[in-house]
């Protein structure tokens, strides 16, 4: 799948602002410094659909992208960040869950998780939450190309011991700065799009 035309469709806090449920949806998380923003760029070839910020913790909204009229990438706020206040990590994981929970066009989370870095323990909660509601099974290694070839395997190991991933969840590392590993992720969406669209067909059946 490529990426020709991705424009940003909503900016909400609520689920009042979010837009209708009418087309299938991949939502990305991570912690807020993993590289979320330059991974949704590389994804649809803009340079500056998602906002890249030198200060982590600056998603502070759910943004939803309408992509191709076909389905929609969610940017989902940032976690772990270390400056932000109780009170609003708090409003944040609210806001999230409300999202997770309740969004009936949500097909799955793709979780980003820096290669360089065990999983810190809130990674491993937002997998294991993920896991319950199960939007599990996608997990993307950002910043491939920091490690060195050797590193980068001992490391993917590391990371799916410690998150509890099956031999059947998919990890993929990518790296956006050498723009690596983004056709696989983007094969992975296509097919989640297409079992929604063939699923969506037998029930009409």
């Amino acid at each position: 799948m490529k990426i020709n035309h991705a424009e940003l469709e909503a900016v909400a806090v609520r689920p009042a602002q979010y837009p209708a449920p009418d087309l299938p949806e991949i939502a990305f998380a991570g912690r807020s410094n993993v590289g979320k923003s330059s991974l949704l760029n590389l994804l649809t070839g803009r340079k500056s659909l998602a906002r890249v910020s030198g200060s982590p913790g600056k998603t502070r909204t759910i943004n939803f992208y309408r992509i191709e009229d076909a389905f929609r990438i969610v940017d989902l706020p940032g976690y772990g960040y270390a400056k932000v206040s109780r009170s609003e990590s708090e409003k944040w994981g609210k806001m999230m869950e409300s999202y997770l929970e309740k969004r009936p066009c949500l097909l799955k989370v793709i979780q980003l998780v820096d290669i360089r870095h065990k999983p810190t323990a809130q990674d491993v909660q937002m997998y294991e939450y993920l896991k319950y509601y199960d939007l599990d099974g996608i997990v993307v290694v950002t910043k491939a190309d920091k490690v060195s070839a050797n590193e980068r395997q001992k490391n993917i190991k590391l990371i799916r011991e410690t998150l509890g991933m099956s031999k059947e969840d998919i990890l993929l590392p990518i790296s956006s700065l050498k723009r690596t590993g983004q056709e696989a992720l983007l094969d992975v969406m296509e097919e989640l799009v297409e079992q929604y669209r063939t699923s969506l067909a037998q029930e009409e059946e």
